[in-house]
């Protein structure tokens, strides 16, 4: 770029998308002239999904603005919750993420995933056929401009991962009724009918079950519900709302 300089300000929880040099504070950038200010941002290497507002000499400016010489642009992070209009708010998270969509899953909130990896391109087809939020550690990803909407995932624990996405979405939890390894909905079951899928022993110790509707596959409160009870009540503690 040869055009006119404006001084760059980003956010400290935006730095880790932008060069070492532009990590301290105040930075010089050289525009074209032409490219509006979302163009110049994701440029710099901060996929739009997480550039919340933007400030030209600390007024707001939409992305579409030209920056012109001199200017003062400012980056902030996305406001937590955030609302994403438009649709039922549904997750679609890529193959690398099927820890913390099992978990999602069990909190009862949509999140479809793909366990083989379909590519960039079908993922982002997907989320703007389906209108679902696409969560990525992939900022390549992130950028690519037919996605419906998106996030990073900050972390790479799954219990971060879990806590990041509900405080920043705020999605309405209905634990124990979707399928872990489907998504669909779950529904109550009667011992005998399930009895065929069941092992001697489930059958002699547990009698409580429930069943995906899509899948078929049963569920009881076995040996790891513990585990699960566990993740459900901390959820629920720091991020209900639960439905009604």
């Amino acid at each position: 770029m040869n055009g006119p300089e404006i001084d760059l300000e980003v956010a400290p929880g935006l730095r880790l998308f932008v060069a070492h040099g532009r990590r301290q504070g105040r930075t010089r950038v050289t525009t074209d002239g032409s490219s509006t200010l979302g163009h110049v941002v994701e440029s710099l290497g901060i996929p739009l999904t997480e550039a919340g507002e933007l400030l030209v000499d600390g007024r707001p400016a939409p992305a579409s603005h030209i920056p012109a010489a001199r200017e003062l642009v400012q980056v902030r992070p996305v406001t937590r919750p955030q609302h994403v209009p438009g649709a039922p708010l549904r997750f679609l998270l890529d193959v690398h993420l099927g820890t913390l969509a099992r978990r999602l899953r069990l909190l009862g909130v949509d999140a479809a995933y793909e366990s083989e990896d379909i590519g960039d391109p079908a993922l982002a087809a997907l989320s703007a056929k389906e209108k679902r939020v696409l969560l990525s550690r992939d900022r390549g990803l992130l950028h690519r401009r037919e996605i419906w909407a998106g996030a990073y995932v900050y972390s790479d624990r799954p219990d971060e991962q879990l806590r990041d996405v509900l405080e920043r979405f705020a999605p309405v939890l209905a634990p124990w009724t979707r399928c872990t390894a489907c998504n669909g909905r779950l529904t109550d079951a009667d011992k005998d009918s399930v009895g065929p899928h069941l092992e001697h022993g489930t059958r002699r110790s547990y009698d409580v079950f429930a069943q995906c509707v899509e899948c078929g596959r049963v569920y009881w409160r076995g040996a790891h519900h513990a585990r699960l009870e566990a993740i459900v009540a901390e959820a629920v503690r720091d991020f209900g709302p639960v439905a009604g």
